[in-house]
């Protein structure tokens, strides 16, 4: 027969005691843990409510925190998408096309087609822009009373068709108006940058050239203005220029074939005699 062994009984008591002990402090901590978690989620619950409550009162509080949600979608859908995809993506613009200068050329009638082609050709630029030039040159010269072929011409000559060409002295856009003195008719248009915009710079130098024509009498007297020639000797060769591109145009709109590699001869200078001195026997 075994003796008892007092100490082994004695281990297991405390062993059963810490046993019980932990059990019960594992107990506790997991009964204050469900008791915060949930007091913390009637917390949020609260908070959320009320945050709620008092966005819906402020309009701008609630577009603000939409467009934060909607970023944070936006950057995780990015996130997962492909590079290339999430660059075009940025870069899209939807609306741009209406600030694009074009027409279709098919929306014009024959003679005004048969006019941007050959401007097309001959300055090398696209057929679109030209297209939407050539239409706006009918409607305001219409209203203007100035041929459409010579606005036209003004602009070949003054720009070659470069909407952004600027000279040395500050004349800017399609028809090279000086925007600072005339910074005034830019005003219905939103300011003077709008000199780089094509159909406003067409406006505008209309305008110009219209009150030069009006003062000086006539086409010439109105070329000669609008170069800033009106009260020199010459304007070197500008007014003959416009006129010979202008009558290019004119052909070209009347149907008839012109090669756009046509070129503008200068009539040759006559030199001025002067006689001698009593050679008229007087």
């Amino acid at each position: 027969m075994t003796a008892p062994r007092p100490h082994l009984d004695a281990t297991r008591r405390a062993l059963v005691t810490v046993r019980d002990a932990s059990v019960t402090f594992v107990k506790d901590v997991g009964q204050g843990m469900l008791e915060v978690s949930h007091n913390m989620l009637a917390l949020v619950g609260l908070l959320v409510v009320v945050g709620t409550v008092f966005i819906a009162g402020r309009p701008d509080l609630r577009d603000a925190a939409e467009a934060k949600a909607h970023g944070w979608l936006q950057a995780r859908l990015e996130a997962r998408a492909d590079p290339a995809q999430v660059l075009a993506s940025r870069l899209a613009d939807p609306v741009a096309v209406g600030r694009a200068t074009a027409a279709d050329p098919q929306a014009l009638d024959a003679s005004q087609q048969a006019v941007a082609q050959w401007i097309a050709r001959r300055y090398r630029v696209a057929l679109e822009p030209v297209s939407r030039l050539v239409q706006e040159s009918w409607a305001v010269g219409s209203k203007a009373g100035i041929e459409p072929t010579l606005i036209l011409a003004i602009m070949a000559i003054e720009s070659s068709f470069n909407p952004f060409a600027q000279s040395p002295v500050g004349a800017q856009g399609l028809m090279q108006v000086m925007t600072r003195v005339h910074d005034d008719k830019y005003e219905p248009f939103g300011g003077t940058h709008a000199a780089f915009d094509p159909v406003t710079n067409l406006r505008v130098g209309v305008q110009v050239f219209r009150d030069c024509k009006r003062r000086f009498g006539g086409v010439e007297g109105g070329l000669r203005c609008y170069v800033g020639a009106a009260h020199l000797p010459g304007d070197g060769g500008y007014t003959s220029r416009v006129l010979a591109e202008h009558g290019f145009l004119q052909q070209v709109a009347q149907g008839k074939s012109v090669p756009t590699t046509v070129t503008f001869v200068p009539p040759p200078v006559v030199p001025v005699v002067v006689a001698p001195k009593g050679a008229d026997g007087a």
